[in-house]
């Protein structure tokens, strides 16, 4: 029986040498692929007491709203600024050669709600971690991050030690 890391292509060098890129793509064309893949996902939330998925752009929406489905969840977005029509609330963090912003509707998530984070990568945690603050902004508890693949040589984990964190697959490097 295959498993999840069996559909995952590896580019060495890109997007520039000594890099291995993890390119999901291959998962998601492959119906097999992406059904393992959502179930092993989805595995890391079987006992666990929740109220709602909250997925980051754009691959959190990929890996994310099948499970709220099966799971008859609300699914929540988080975004990039600008993108979302109603009323939101941001969060800006750090990027390697500047800051970003994301952002979610303020009505998303109730106060009291325990919230599940989903998205396809674990590498630094800086998106993640600016999820979860946007989440508590509103008063929700992050009480798992769910991700596809973790790269464990850029140590996300240490920085969101405070979170309840599952990856499907552990690559050592970066």
């Amino acid at each position: 029986m295959k498993k999840v890391e069996d559909y995952v292509r590896t580019i060495p060098d890109f997007p520039e040498k000594g890099i291995m890129f993890r390119d999901i793509t291959t998962v998601l064309k492959d119906p097999d692929g992406f059904e393992l893949a959502i179930d092993e996902m989805q595995h890391f939330l079987e006992g666990l007491d929740f109220d709602v998925i909250a997925g980051t752009e754009s691959r959190g929406f990929i890996f994310g709203t099948p499970i709220a489905y099966n799971l008859h969840k609300p699914f929540v977005l988080i975004r990039k600024k600008g993108k979302l029509p109603a009323e939101t609330v941001e969060q800006t963090y750090d990027l390697e050669y500047g800051t970003a912003t994301i952002e979610m509707h303020k009505d998303s998530i109730a106060p009291g709600q325990k919230v599940v984070l989903v998205d396809d990568l674990i590498a630094t945690g800086g998106t993640i971690e600016a999820a979860a603050k946007l989440v508590e902004k509103l008063g929700g508890k992050v009480v798992k991050m769910i991700f596809l693949m973790e790269l464990a040589g850029l140590e996300g984990r240490k920085r969101l030690k405070d979170y309840d964190i599952d990856a499907v697959i552990t690559y050592p490097g970066k």
